[in-house]
């Protein structure tokens, strides 16, 4: 470390920030929020920087100070954004004016310092963090799978509010900018730096100071995105860009849900060919948008999911899970293992032959060579996920996963073979969809081993997983089911035994009542854009089809619902027309996608929505009451990983408080 020195000017005390000048003339200033796992600006972090930044201004002017690096002191990376815990704090829009004038004034005045300041990035960079770092004139970042840039504001029902939406388009582009904004996806190193966002990669953590400080002492300084990509912001093709922005957004979201979007859509149709003025007009419409239900209900949905993640076993005692046996090569079974595999884990996969294995390894290999970089990445997945039909992988599985048929006694007689197999600290868990644990385990030795770990459909995209828990159950086992859900980046949420569980239970009344509707005649395509129309990812027909219609009778039988055998529903089962899995249900499936016909007109249709979808709410409220879940916090982040309902209601629950549904 270079040697440092005692500088002329005092610094402020601070409890997020240390600084040092070294010899060179160079100063350090790392960021280091204490108490806390990952860096955030609170409006006191914020404030400690503005002191800091004035003594800085005062060194620069002394020539005392040759320039400045900005660095974390954390593993877990750079800054990953503005304190989210103080926003409902700032609902007065004059204080949150305030606010946002201050931030504004601050990272204007390190953009003007008069010596360079360089950003060195490792890890998460997001948010008011990435907002900060294009404040500075310089950015290093590590290009490693660790580094994240990014702004994911629109996840919370805004946008970026610290002038990132002017910095990121002088830097980016219009076209590049305004993607990474309206969609909230998070770059690596690579792709940032290819788009503008970064100027210089180094291979690892241990040379960004390095490179940091050669960026100093040369005085490098951004350039900003070429006359080609500005172009898009000129003239008449500002509109003709950002009607075609609209169009993709609204594919996805609807203006009334979802405002964020459309809002800075429409600031960069008035601004956006002056990232100055850009940057002025953001603090006007941000504060509508934080102040709106839609964002109140998405940070909801946001903390409660993080609360999620602070389950199961932690500390010294938290579990290793290295290898998984998943008995079933089904689609369930096939893609939880495929999962499982490309998480890390070492994985056999059981079924009665290879014919019906084979089919769960092609898909594997499907998602490797989507989800997986390089070639090694992807060869190292395939050789993890290996072919089992003589259920050799049992004794040395630390978690063994059941997932076949919906059938009671095949079910039982997997666990009495596997209970004999398996050494006694492994997890036993069966993806059961809809049958009491009790049922299942009663015939064991140690019931208490057998826990529920229900995954949804597919498994590659929906994050939930039902940890279940029945009367025999510990809560030491319930922990390790939530660790071992979390160690393969699922969210779980713990469940009691009882029929349908959560998310089935729900799910059931809705779908089943849309299935009604079409059955005495209502338009299938109709029903479905209706409940799109309310806020739902897909409409319940379409779901039913997901799902598989045997598996959907199968579950409503368990729920006391049967399937009436004149019925549509039981004759497209009959003839084997199960939905997307066989390319024929309700809809025709091709290329994974229903084929669907004109929706025929209606006066209300998100009211119509509405009605389809307050038996799920129903549902929820009984399963509440009946203690499925622990609270309405935990029935609301379950059916909605589960389900897709709308986030921006914040689950069945608070829609149902809010009078929304």
């Amino acid at each position: 470390m270079a040697q440092m020195q005692t500088p002329n000017v005092q610094m402020p005390p601070s409890r997020a920030f240390t600084f040092h000048l070294d010899f060179e003339g160079l100063g350090w200033l790392t960021i280091d929020v204490p108490d806390a796992p990952v860096n955030t600006l609170s409006r006191e972090t914020l404030a400690e920087l503005a002191g800091i930044v004035t003594a800085l201004e005062e060194m620069a002017s002394s020539g005392e100070l040759k320039g400045v690096v900005l660095l974390s002191g954390k593993d877990s990376g750079f800054i990953a954004g503005a304190d989210i815990t103080e926003f409902d704090e700032m609902s007065d829009p004059g204080v949150l004016r305030a606010a946002l004038d201050r931030a504004h004034g601050l990272f204007d005045r390190i953009e003007a310092l008069k010596v360079p300041v360089v950003a060195g990035i490792h890890g998460f960079c997001l948010g008011g963090g990435l907002e900060l770092a294009l404040a500075c004139h310089y950015r290093v970042a590590v290009n490693d799978d660790r580094t994240r840039l990014g702004f994911p504001e629109v996840n919370l029902g805004i946008f970026p509010g610290f002038g990132g939406s002017g910095r990121s388009i002088r830097q980016a582009g219009p076209v590049d900018a305004m993607q990474i904004m309206l969609t909230g996806k998070l770059l690596r190193a690579s792709p940032a730096r290819r788009m503008g966002l970064v100027d210089k990669l180094v291979r690892v953590r241990d040379t960004l100071r390095w490179e940091a400080r050669k960026a100093v002492l040369q005085a490098r300084k951004s350039s900003p995105a070429p006359f080609t990509k500005r172009v898009m912001a000129l003239g008449p093709v500002r509109g003709y860009v950002a009607n075609k922005m609209r169009a993709e957004v609204g594919r996805k979201a609807k203006p009334e849900h979802y405002p964020a979007p459309y809002s800075l859509i429409e600031l960069f149709e008035q601004h956006g060919d002056d990232w100055r003025a850009m940057k002025r007009g953001e603090a006007e419409r941000f504060i509508p948008l934080m102040n709106s239900n839609t964002s109140k209900n998405l940070r909801r949905v946001f903390f409660l999911s993080e609360g999620l993640k602070k389950q199961g076993v932690r500390g010294k005692d938290k579990p290793v899970f290295r290898r998984v046996h998943v008995i079933g090569a089904g689609v369930m079974g096939g893609d939880i293992a495929a999962w499982c595999a490309l998480r890390g884990m070492g994985v056999t996969l059981q079924d009665l032959d290879m014919e019906r294995i084979k089919p769960a390894l092609d898909r594997a290999k499907a998602l490797f060579r989507k989800r997986l970089r390089s070639k090694t990445e992807i060869d190292n997945a395939v050789a993890r996920l290996e072919a089992d039909v003589t259920g050799k992988g049992l004794a040395r599985a630390d978690v063994v996963i059941e997932a076949v048929v919906e059938n009671l006694e095949i079910k039982r007689k997997i666990f009495a073979e596997a209970e004999l197999k398996t050494r006694p600290g492994a997890i036993l868990a069966t993806n059961t969809s809809s049958i009491e644990l009790e049922r299942i385990a009663e015939n064991l030795t140690a019931p208490g081993r057998l826990i529920g770990l229900h995954f949804f459909n597919p498994v590659a995209q929906l994050p939930l997983v039902e940890v279940i828990r029945s009367r025999f159950n510990a809560d030491a086992d319930i922990a390790r089911g939530a660790a071992f859900a979390l160690a393969i980046g699922k969210s779980p949420v713990v469940v009691k035994s009882a029929p349908g569980f959560l998310v089935n239970r729900v799910l059931m009344p809705y779908m089943l009542g849309a299935v009604q509707r079409v059955e005495a005649g209502a338009n299938k395509e109709q029903i479905d854009a209706a409940a799109v129309a309310f806020g739902m990812p897909m409409g319940p027909i379409e779901l039913m089809d997901t799902v598989g219609l045997d598996v959907g009778k199968s579950v409503a039988e368990e729920l006391g619902n049967p399937v009436a055998p004149d019925s549509q529903f039981a004759r497209l089962i009959a003839d084997r027309k199960l939905g997307r899995k066989t390319g024929q249900g309700f809809y025709t499936w091709s290329n994974g996608k229903a084929v669907k016909g004109e929706v025929p007109p209606h006066p209300d249709l998100a009211g119509l929505g509405r009605e389809l979808v307050q038996p799920l709410v129903n549902a929820t409220a009984v399963a509440v009451a009946e203690g499925v879940v622990a609270s309405d916090d935990l029935a609301d982040i379950g059916v909605i990983y589960g389900t897709g309902f709308a986030p921006f209601l914040g689950g069945p629950m608070q829609a149902r408080k809010d009078g929304r549904a």
